[in-house]
């Protein structure tokens, strides 16, 4: 049977009761989206949500009525008011273990949250946070797809190196100066305008900065290991010195796209 997703009708004084009477049994998702909700107090959680929608409200806790959503996959808090200890106790809501998708974009977090017990997530999204370390990432489950931590006060790339499943990495705007084992990094729609702090990814195999502002090739000479480089949708104007950015990688690489670049329209290089 295919899902139902409901969006609360507003309060409504003159409304009838029989009107918005509905088999809360029934419903599979509910979206609270930009309803301002300071808490969850005159709200029905129906027992058999799959997905909660929390987005662009003012909530400050979490209401402990959620962890007995024991169905629930996706669970979006994006934009409200979370600080690290009130975001604390789904830390410990076993109930919960089945969730794939937990959204805490735009808080007020300072780390990341103890996500260990989520044996089943695939996308984990902190940005737009004020966190400043990756430390309590080791403990977040390998089954991982997809992980954001852009717009942060990260230094350092740390403690991702068990995430075998990683498909999507974005860490635009943050502080990096150190990263270690990783084999793909996909870092498109950044605005990124240098490339930078990537020579000590040795063991890097894909790196996608498509669709940035990228005027050059830098910083790439150690990365042996490439085999596919993602720069198209930038503003590359040249290409000299493109054949000696990638020299260190010539034996492995591929495949370099370039599509979308002022280079491309008027020069025809071999490498």
């Amino acid at each position: 049977m295919q899902n139902q997703s409901t969006t609360p009708p507003e309060a409504n004084a003159e409304r009838d009761d029989e009107t918005v009477e509905m088999n809360l049994s029934s419903i599979n998702s509910l979206d609270f989206t930009c309803y301002q909700l300071r808490d969850l107090d005159s709200v029905e959680l129906p027992p058999n949500l799959t997905e909660l929608d929390l987005t662009t409200n003012r909530l400050t806790s979490l209401d402990p009525r959620i962890a007995n959503l024991i169905h629930l996959k996706k669970l979006f808090f994006r934009q409200n008011l979370f600080n690290d200890s009130a975001i604390e106790p789904i830390s410990h809501w076993d109930s919960l273990s089945g969730l794939e998708e937990l959204i805490l974009r735009d808080n007020k977090l300072t780390k990341i949250p103890d996500v260990g017990i989520f044996k089943k997530l695939l996308i984990f999204d902190v940005s737009f946070n004020e966190i400043a370390s990756l430390k309590g990432l080791s403990e977040a489950s390998s089954t991982i797809k997809e992980l954001y931590v852009s717009k942060n006060e990260v230094t350092k790339m740390e403690e991702v190196g068990h995430l075998h499943e990683l498909q999507i990495l974005e860490l635009g705007s943050n502080r990096l100066r150190e990263c270690i084992a990783l084999e793909e990094i996909y870092l498109s729609h950044n605005g990124i305008s240098k490339m930078e702090g990537l020579s000590k990814l040795v063991n890097l195999r894909v790196l996608d900065v498509s669709t940035n502002k990228l005027t050059s090739v830098d910083d790439i000479q150690n990365l042996t290991r490439l085999e596919d480089l993602w720069l198209n949708d930038n503003k590359i104007e040249s290409l000299d010195g493109l054949a000696e950015a990638v020299s260190g990688s010539r034996e492995k690489l591929t495949t370099i796209y370039l599509e979308n670049n002022p280079c491309v329209w008027f020069t025809t290089c071999r490498l």
